[in-house]
């Protein structure tokens, strides 16, 4: 997800712990109740035709996107599913070792899940504030559509920082934004340097620039700006629109984000991040020292698996 040499590492927070993915592996901590940590290590497989797609401009955020909700589901399965059997008190059965190595069947069941999700989040968010703007404002501006896609895009971003605060009220959430914090933490750590221990890192924001939470807030901003180049003549023609025209929007809002964060160091266009920052300030929370723990662990037990896999193919 990171784009600088000395950042390569992207994370995301699973239920009651925290997944790093390296260059060559993903690695996701769980916190057990005996106190102990619990890790699943799954090494990326090498696709000829995806790695070729994720080198062209537009499509690969599509590409990436896609590949990050599978991979996430995977990994918030083998969380949840820790969770779920240390509440059962039934410890890790062979059924458990035989689901920690992921079974193509496995893989592919939860990946399109994972996927199917994302894409009907997507969609739902996408057609919901059209559908609720028409009604609401349907005969104002009749002449002057851009406003109409202003104010979706405004109806869009009230539903979507409503929803997050709603949910961030429920314990679950509230640990998950927790977890999401502490792995920001750990990476704004680690870039600055210093030694990962739980009192450095506490020191770190929980905001990051490179969170998905930006992408989001970019392929609002991003829809209104494209909506405005199309006009339609009516409620069907303008949900066919939103519905082709969502993967240009994805495309080019990941392609933005890039941009966006290459340019953070420079003081003057900073700014250009921050409605991301903003919404970080819903979907991270202050962990506590354990969850960092946690996320510490994640971290350097996925770095350790990445200089392993490294030296491997150096010697093959």
């Amino acid at each position: 997800m990171s784009q600088s040499n000395t950042s390569i590492y992207g994370g995301q927070a699973v239920i009651e712990g925290v997944m790093f993915a390296g260059r060559n592996v993903h690695v996701t901590a769980v916190r057990k109740k005996d106190r102990t940590i619990d890790f699943l290590e799954v090494p990326k497989t090498e696709i000829g035709w995806v790695n070729k797609l994720k080198k062209i401009p537009l499509l690969r955020g599509i590409v990436g996107i896609i590949e990050s909700s599978a991979k996430g589901a995977q990994h918030l399965n083998f969380s949840a599913e820790s969770f779920a059997e240390e509440e059962e008190g039934e410890g890790k059965t062979p059924a458990k070792e035989e689901k920690s190595g992921f079974s193509l069947s496995m893989i592919l069941g939860v990946a399109v899940v994972g996927v199917l999700s994302f894409l009907m989040g997507k969609v739902i968010f996408t057609l919901v504030p059209a559908v609720l703007e028409d009604v609401m404002f349907g005969k104002f501006f009749e002449q002057h559509q851009i406003w109409h896609n202003i104010i979706e895009g405004l109806i869009k971003i009230v539903l979507l920082v409503s929803y997050i605060y709603i949910i961030s009220l429920t314990p679950v959430i509230k640990r998950l934004f927790q977890y999401h914090g502490a792995e920001h933490k750990v990476i704004s750590a680690y870039e600055a340097g210093v030694e990962l221990n739980v009192r450095n890192v506490q020191q770190f924001s929980t905001l990051h620039y490179r969170c998905g939470s930006s992408f989001i807030v970019f392929t609002v901003i991003i829809g209104v700006i494209i909506y405005s180049f199309f006009t339609y003549d009516n409620m069907i023609d303008r949900i066919v629109q939103r519905l082709v025209l969502l993967p240009v929007i994805i495309g080019v809002s990941y392609e933005v984000l890039r941009f966006t964060n290459s340019l953070r160091e420079v003081p003057v266009l900073r700014f250009l991040g921050y409605p991301g920052l903003w919404l970080q300030k819903l979907t991270t929370k202050e962990p506590t020292d354990d969850q960092v723990e946690v996320s510490i662990a994640s971290f350097n037990r996925m770095r350790e698996a990445e200089s392993r896999l490294t030296q491997s193919k150096a010697s093959a």
